[in-house]
């Protein structure tokens, strides 16, 4: 697939993709979340891939949908096919068996914080800024926030980020659990490619396990998170991975995965 509002770019195990409609702050259309979509899968079915890094273009990272293209003669149909896109991008940032870190390089608005949060990891930009406008302007939210923003900053500070729909910059992201770091600008960029390869060196099996379990598992009982987390140990045993782990611990080296 040729695509016209995403950039696609793989460095070594981290597969980059960047908004890419820097006139528009790379605001949201159908076609960015069709064609965002096909990129994630992409990266998922890459087995080089280890780590998914999700970023924008210009100054801006996603400032939500664009008004432009909510004019006038739009019907309900097209309108709720557009908000699914947005739907099915979030669940797949969350279901994607990879980590995907969330480089938010500048303002990330509505649907853009959306897709933020349905990262694995934000890090942010010391200028950047991030909310949750939409109960300002009369709309609402989506992407799995309702699910997602109190389990990440408890039920007071979600309220507070989505009622009021204040901005807040990355120092203030990570006070709160938010966000996991901020850079300063004129290095943001490579400092979130080194967090994304740290992420890059560890076992693909054990990570894609533990994003399932951590994301999903406050759903379930305990005794099913035991189970579960048996399973995963039983399994991950039977993998190369699992005896290079070990002979790198005995060895006194850095383990070398190969997702095998």
């Amino acid at each position: 697939m040729t695509y016209e509002t995403v950039i696609y770019q793989k460095t070594d195990q981290i597969a980059e993709i960047h908004f890419n409609r820097p006139h528009r702050l790379n605001a949201v259309t159908e076609q960015l979340y069709s064609e965002l979509n096909d990129a994630l899968n992409r990266a998922e079915e890459d087995r080089d891939v280890r780590v998914i890094l999700l970023t924008g273009q210009g100054r801006a990272f996603c400032v939500g949908a664009d008004l432009k293209e909510h004019k006038a003669g739009r019907s309900a149909f097209d309108r709720r096919q557009y908000l699914q896109g947005q739907q099915t991008v979030c669940k797949r940032l969350m279901t994607l068996s990879k980590p995907v870190v969330a480089g938010v390089n500048g303002f990330a608005l509505g649907a853009g914080a959306e897709m933020a949060l349905a990262c694995d990891f934000i890090v942010m930009a010391d200028s950047a800024q991030i909310g949750l406008p939409e109960v300002s302007i009369g709309n609402f939210l989506g992407g799995g926030v309702t699910w997602l923003l109190p389990r990440l900053v408890g039920l007071a500070k979600a309220r507070e980020l989505v009622f009021l729909g204040e901005r807040i910059d990355g120092a203030e992201a990570e006070r709160i659990g938010l966000a996991n770091r901020h850079f300063p600008d004129a290095s943001f960029l490579d400092s979130t490619r080194e967090f994304a390869g740290k992420l890059a060196a560890k076992a693909p099996f054990s990570m894609a396990l533990a994003k399932r379990q951590l994301t999903f598992a406050a759903e379930s009982t305990l005794d099913a998170a035991m189970a579960a987390e048996l399973e995963g140990m039983m399994f991950v045993g039977t993998t190369k991975d699992w005896q290079e782990g070990i002979d790198a611990f005995a060895e006194k080296r850095a383990p070398v995965f190969k997702g095998e």
